[in-house]
Protein backbone atom coordinates (compact mmCIF):
# COMPACT_ATOMS: atom_id res chain seq x y z
CA UNK A 1 0.00 0.00 0.00
CA UNK A 2 1.11 3.56 -0.94
CA UNK A 3 1.70 6.11 1.81
CA UNK A 4 -0.83 7.47 3.41
CA UNK A 5 -1.59 10.97 1.53
CA UNK A 6 -1.43 14.50 3.64
CA UNK A 7 -4.81 15.48 4.66
CA UNK A 8 -5.75 19.40 4.72
CA UNK A 9 -8.87 20.76 6.46
CA UNK A 10 -10.55 23.81 6.95
CA UNK A 11 -13.04 25.01 8.69
CA UNK A 12 -14.97 28.04 8.55
CA UNK A 13 -16.89 30.17 11.60
CA UNK A 14 -19.08 32.58 12.37
CA UNK A 15 -20.38 33.26 15.72
CA UNK A 16 -20.69 29.23 17.00
CA UNK A 17 -19.17 29.72 20.37
CA UNK A 18 -21.11 26.87 21.93
CA UNK A 19 -20.41 24.31 19.26
CA UNK A 20 -16.67 25.52 17.83
CA UNK A 21 -14.91 23.51 20.56
CA UNK A 22 -16.17 20.10 19.44
CA UNK A 23 -15.40 20.89 15.93
CA UNK A 24 -11.94 21.28 16.86
CA UNK A 25 -11.47 18.47 18.76
CA UNK A 26 -12.96 16.46 16.21
CA UNK A 27 -10.76 17.14 13.57
CA UNK A 28 -7.40 17.71 16.30
CA UNK A 29 -8.52 14.63 18.75
CA UNK A 30 -8.72 11.66 16.11
CA UNK A 31 -7.16 8.46 15.90
CA UNK A 32 -5.05 10.98 12.70
CA UNK A 33 -4.38 14.38 12.93
CA UNK A 34 -4.38 16.59 9.40
CA UNK A 35 -1.71 17.21 8.40
CA UNK A 36 -3.26 21.21 8.11
CA UNK A 37 -5.85 22.74 9.39
CA UNK A 38 -6.71 26.35 9.28
CA UNK A 39 -9.66 28.03 10.57
CA UNK A 40 -11.07 31.07 9.46
CA UNK A 41 -13.75 33.02 11.82
CA UNK A 42 -15.38 35.84 9.99
CA UNK A 43 -14.93 38.04 13.01
CA UNK A 44 -17.49 36.65 15.98
CA UNK A 45 -18.69 38.53 18.70
CA UNK A 46 -19.84 36.06 20.86
CA UNK A 47 -16.40 33.98 21.88
CA UNK A 48 -15.87 32.14 19.04
CA UNK A 49 -12.47 33.74 18.45
CA UNK A 50 -11.28 32.87 21.79
CA UNK A 51 -11.76 29.51 22.10
CA UNK A 52 -10.08 29.21 18.74
CA UNK A 53 -7.01 31.08 20.08
CA UNK A 54 -7.03 28.42 22.79
CA UNK A 55 -6.29 26.13 20.37
CA UNK A 56 -3.98 28.30 17.72
CA UNK A 57 -0.36 26.23 18.66
CA UNK A 58 -2.08 23.07 16.96
CA UNK A 59 -3.92 25.27 13.71
CA UNK A 60 -1.64 25.61 10.65
CA UNK A 61 -3.22 28.98 10.70
CA UNK A 62 -6.09 30.77 11.99
CA UNK A 63 -7.48 34.52 11.99
CA UNK A 64 -11.04 36.18 12.91
CA UNK A 65 -11.81 39.18 10.16
CA UNK A 66 -14.53 40.14 8.73
CA UNK A 67 -14.66 38.16 4.58
CA UNK A 68 -17.34 37.87 2.36
CA UNK A 69 -19.40 34.45 3.66
CA UNK A 70 -18.91 30.94 4.57
CA UNK A 71 -17.17 30.27 0.97
CA UNK A 72 -15.30 33.04 0.33
CA UNK A 73 -13.74 31.78 3.95
CA UNK A 74 -13.55 28.71 3.08
CA UNK A 75 -11.79 29.36 -0.03
CA UNK A 76 -9.29 31.52 1.48
CA UNK A 77 -8.13 29.12 3.90
CA UNK A 78 -7.78 26.31 1.33
CA UNK A 79 -5.66 28.89 -0.27
CA UNK A 80 -3.18 28.38 2.59
CA UNK A 81 -2.95 24.77 1.97
CA UNK A 82 -0.98 22.12 0.31
CA UNK A 83 -2.46 18.89 1.29
CA UNK A 84 -2.97 15.95 -1.07
CA UNK A 85 -6.47 15.47 -0.10
CA UNK A 86 -8.94 18.19 1.34
CA UNK A 87 -11.96 18.49 3.05
CA UNK A 88 -14.02 21.44 5.28
CA UNK A 89 -15.75 20.70 8.03
CA UNK A 90 -17.79 23.44 9.19
CA UNK A 91 -18.19 24.79 12.64
CA UNK A 92 -20.57 23.03 14.82
CA UNK A 93 -20.09 19.61 12.93
CA UNK A 94 -17.73 17.14 13.78
CA UNK A 95 -15.90 14.08 12.35
CA UNK A 96 -16.51 11.38 13.70
CA UNK A 97 -12.82 9.98 15.70
CA UNK A 98 -11.75 7.73 12.93
CA UNK A 99 -12.68 9.58 9.85
CA UNK A 100 -8.97 10.90 8.89
CA UNK A 101 -7.30 7.78 9.83
CA UNK A 102 -10.13 6.01 6.93
CA UNK A 103 -9.61 8.65 4.67
CA UNK A 104 -6.33 8.39 4.80
CA UNK A 105 -5.82 4.75 5.02
CA UNK A 106 -8.52 4.45 1.58
CA UNK A 107 -7.14 6.87 -0.45
CA UNK A 108 -3.32 4.90 0.11
CA UNK A 109 -5.31 1.73 -0.85
CA UNK A 110 -6.92 2.55 -3.89
CA UNK A 111 -5.62 5.18 -6.19
CA UNK A 112 -8.61 4.73 -8.36
CA UNK A 113 -10.83 6.66 -5.54
CA UNK A 114 -10.81 10.59 -6.81
CA UNK A 115 -13.40 11.41 -3.71
CA UNK A 116 -15.05 9.74 -0.93
CA UNK A 117 -18.13 10.02 1.42
CA UNK A 118 -19.72 7.70 3.38
CA UNK A 119 -23.23 5.49 2.80
CA UNK A 120 -24.23 6.16 6.50
CA UNK A 121 -24.73 9.91 7.15
CA UNK A 122 -25.02 10.80 11.05
CA UNK A 123 -27.47 13.57 12.38
CA UNK A 124 -26.47 15.38 15.37
CA UNK A 125 -29.37 17.29 17.77
CA UNK A 126 -27.87 21.23 19.02
CA UNK A 127 -26.20 18.63 22.26
CA UNK A 128 -24.21 16.47 20.22
CA UNK A 129 -26.58 13.79 20.25
CA UNK A 130 -26.82 10.90 17.42
CA UNK A 131 -30.30 11.41 16.54
CA UNK A 132 -30.12 9.76 12.70
CA UNK A 133 -27.82 7.28 11.05
CA UNK A 134 -29.43 5.59 8.46
CA UNK A 135 -27.92 3.58 4.92
CA UNK A 136 -28.62 6.02 2.19
CA UNK A 137 -26.57 3.96 -0.63
CA UNK A 138 -23.98 5.34 -3.50
CA UNK A 139 -24.26 7.95 -5.41
CA UNK A 140 -23.84 7.94 -9.38
CA UNK A 141 -23.96 10.89 -12.38
CA UNK A 142 -26.55 10.22 -13.89
CA UNK A 143 -28.73 10.05 -11.07
CA UNK A 144 -27.24 13.00 -9.20
CA UNK A 145 -28.23 15.18 -12.37
CA UNK A 146 -31.74 14.05 -12.32
CA UNK A 147 -32.20 15.79 -8.93
CA UNK A 148 -32.26 12.43 -6.86
CA UNK A 149 -29.61 13.55 -4.41
CA UNK A 150 -30.99 16.68 -3.88
CA UNK A 151 -34.03 16.24 -1.03
CA UNK A 152 -36.40 18.86 -0.49
CA UNK A 153 -38.00 19.53 -3.70
CA UNK A 154 -41.21 18.62 -5.59
CA UNK A 155 -39.13 15.89 -7.61
CA UNK A 156 -38.09 12.21 -6.11
CA UNK A 157 -35.26 12.21 -3.84
CA UNK A 158 -33.35 9.81 -1.45
CA UNK A 159 -30.52 11.38 0.22
CA UNK A 160 -27.94 14.33 -0.28
CA UNK A 161 -24.15 13.78 -0.61
CA UNK A 162 -23.24 14.79 3.05
CA UNK A 163 -20.56 17.32 2.99
CA UNK A 164 -19.28 16.59 6.73
CA UNK A 165 -17.55 13.17 5.36
CA UNK A 166 -16.78 14.11 2.01
CA UNK A 167 -12.60 14.11 0.89
CA UNK A 168 -11.31 14.73 -2.27
CA UNK A 169 -8.21 14.73 -3.94
CA UNK A 170 -6.40 17.96 -4.46
CA UNK A 171 -5.77 16.61 -8.42
CA UNK A 172 -9.33 16.62 -8.77
CA UNK A 173 -9.85 19.81 -7.21
CA UNK A 174 -7.80 21.37 -9.57
CA UNK A 175 -9.19 19.37 -12.73
CA UNK A 176 -12.53 20.88 -11.18
CA UNK A 177 -11.52 24.43 -11.42
CA UNK A 178 -9.51 24.73 -8.04
CA UNK A 179 -12.23 26.54 -6.38
CA UNK A 180 -15.59 26.69 -4.57
CA UNK A 181 -18.64 29.23 -5.56
CA UNK A 182 -18.05 31.99 -3.60
CA UNK A 183 -20.86 33.58 -5.12
CA UNK A 184 -23.29 31.16 -3.89
CA UNK A 185 -24.74 31.63 -0.23
CA UNK A 186 -25.87 28.52 0.73
CA UNK A 187 -25.72 25.28 -1.65
CA UNK A 188 -21.54 25.95 -2.61
CA UNK A 189 -21.35 22.09 -1.42
CA UNK A 190 -23.68 21.18 -4.33
CA UNK A 191 -22.31 23.16 -6.94
CA UNK A 192 -19.15 21.51 -6.30
CA UNK A 193 -20.27 18.07 -6.41
CA UNK A 194 -21.90 18.99 -9.72
CA UNK A 195 -18.05 19.58 -11.05
CA UNK A 196 -16.39 16.81 -9.58
CA UNK A 197 -18.68 14.73 -11.41
CA UNK A 198 -17.78 15.96 -14.70
CA UNK A 199 -14.47 14.54 -14.01
CA UNK A 200 -14.89 11.48 -11.35
CA UNK A 201 -17.42 8.98 -9.49
CA UNK A 202 -17.44 9.26 -5.96
CA UNK A 203 -16.65 6.04 -3.69
CA UNK A 204 -18.82 5.43 -0.98
CA UNK A 205 -17.68 3.98 2.26
CA UNK A 206 -20.12 1.74 4.38
CA UNK A 207 -19.30 3.38 8.14
CA UNK A 208 -19.79 6.76 9.14
CA UNK A 209 -17.34 9.34 8.76
CA UNK A 210 -18.65 12.88 9.76
CA UNK A 211 -21.67 14.36 11.64
CA UNK A 212 -24.21 17.46 10.54
CA UNK A 213 -25.23 18.78 13.65
CA UNK A 214 -28.82 20.61 13.52
CA UNK A 215 -29.62 23.65 15.48
CA UNK A 216 -31.27 27.02 15.15
CA UNK A 217 -28.61 29.07 14.17
CA UNK A 218 -27.20 27.17 11.20
CA UNK A 219 -27.54 29.13 8.08
CA UNK A 220 -29.22 26.57 6.45
CA UNK A 221 -32.51 25.83 9.18
CA UNK A 222 -34.78 25.36 6.34
CA UNK A 223 -33.94 23.76 3.17
CA UNK A 224 -35.76 26.48 0.98
CA UNK A 225 -33.19 28.60 -0.27
CA UNK A 226 -30.27 25.92 -0.04
CA UNK A 227 -32.51 23.77 -2.66
CA UNK A 228 -33.31 26.76 -4.69
CA UNK A 229 -29.68 27.76 -5.17
CA UNK A 230 -29.03 23.96 -5.77
CA UNK A 231 -31.19 23.47 -8.42
CA UNK A 232 -30.05 26.78 -10.38
CA UNK A 233 -26.62 24.88 -10.24
CA UNK A 234 -27.64 21.80 -11.77
CA UNK A 235 -29.76 23.36 -13.97
CA UNK A 236 -26.94 25.45 -15.56
CA UNK A 237 -24.81 22.20 -15.76
CA UNK A 238 -27.46 20.55 -18.19
CA UNK A 239 -29.21 18.71 -15.57
CA UNK A 240 -33.13 17.94 -14.96
CA UNK A 241 -34.05 18.05 -11.12
CA UNK A 242 -37.13 15.52 -11.49
CA UNK A 243 -36.84 13.34 -14.24
CA UNK A 244 -38.77 10.41 -14.55
CA UNK A 245 -39.81 10.60 -10.31
CA UNK A 246 -42.57 8.53 -10.31
CA UNK A 247 -40.87 6.03 -12.18
CA UNK A 248 -37.55 6.16 -9.76
CA UNK A 249 -39.93 6.49 -6.73
CA UNK A 250 -41.82 3.00 -7.51
CA UNK A 251 -38.39 1.72 -8.37
CA UNK A 252 -36.86 2.53 -4.67
CA UNK A 253 -39.99 2.12 -2.87
CA UNK A 254 -40.35 -1.67 -4.22
CA UNK A 255 -36.38 -2.16 -4.32
CA UNK A 256 -36.03 -0.99 -0.62
CA UNK A 257 -33.43 1.36 1.10
CA UNK A 258 -30.56 -1.69 0.62
CA UNK A 259 -27.87 -2.69 -1.52
CA UNK A 260 -28.85 -3.69 -4.60
CA UNK A 261 -25.17 -5.44 -5.95
CA UNK A 262 -26.97 -8.78 -5.42
CA UNK A 263 -30.15 -7.83 -7.40
CA UNK A 264 -30.69 -10.43 -10.31
CA UNK A 265 -29.39 -10.03 -13.31
CA UNK A 266 -32.62 -10.35 -15.14
CA UNK A 267 -34.12 -7.71 -12.89
CA UNK A 268 -31.06 -5.42 -12.72
CA UNK A 269 -30.31 -5.29 -16.57
CA UNK A 270 -33.82 -3.97 -17.77
CA UNK A 271 -33.82 -1.62 -15.02
CA UNK A 272 -30.28 -0.70 -16.00
CA UNK A 273 -31.07 0.04 -19.64
CA UNK A 274 -34.52 1.92 -18.71
CA UNK A 275 -32.06 4.69 -16.91
CA UNK A 276 -33.74 3.55 -13.44
CA UNK A 277 -31.10 2.15 -11.86
CA UNK A 278 -27.55 3.37 -12.16
CA UNK A 279 -24.10 1.70 -11.11
CA UNK A 280 -22.29 3.49 -8.02
CA UNK A 281 -19.16 2.74 -7.13
CA UNK A 282 -18.67 1.63 -3.33
CA UNK A 283 -16.33 0.72 -0.39
CA UNK A 284 -17.11 -2.49 2.25
CA UNK A 285 -15.18 -4.73 4.65
CA UNK A 286 -15.03 -8.07 3.30
CA UNK A 287 -13.26 -10.76 4.09
CA UNK A 288 -10.89 -8.65 6.90
CA UNK A 289 -10.10 -6.02 4.58
CA UNK A 290 -11.69 -3.03 2.67
CA UNK A 291 -12.81 -4.06 -0.76
CA UNK A 292 -14.32 -1.75 -4.21
CA UNK A 293 -17.51 -2.90 -5.25
CA UNK A 294 -20.06 -1.96 -7.83
CA UNK A 295 -23.31 -1.69 -6.23
CA UNK A 296 -26.94 0.08 -7.84
CA UNK A 297 -28.35 2.80 -7.24
CA UNK A 298 -31.61 4.55 -8.66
Amino acid sequence: MAARPSISVVTPALNQARWVEATLRSVLDGSTAPAEYVVLDGGSTDGTEETIARFGERLTAWASRPDGGQYDAIMQAFEQTTGEVMAWLNAGDVFLPWALQLAGDLFARFPQIEWLTTQRPVVLDEDGVAVQSEYVGGFARDSFRAGVNLPGGDWFARAGIQQESTFWRRSLWERAGGRIATELRYAGDFELWLRFFEHAEPYAVDVPLGAHRVHEQQKTETLEPYVAEARDALAAAGGTPGGRSAARRLVYHTLGRRPLRRLPTPLALPLRAAGLLHRARTVVWRDGEWNLVDDYVV
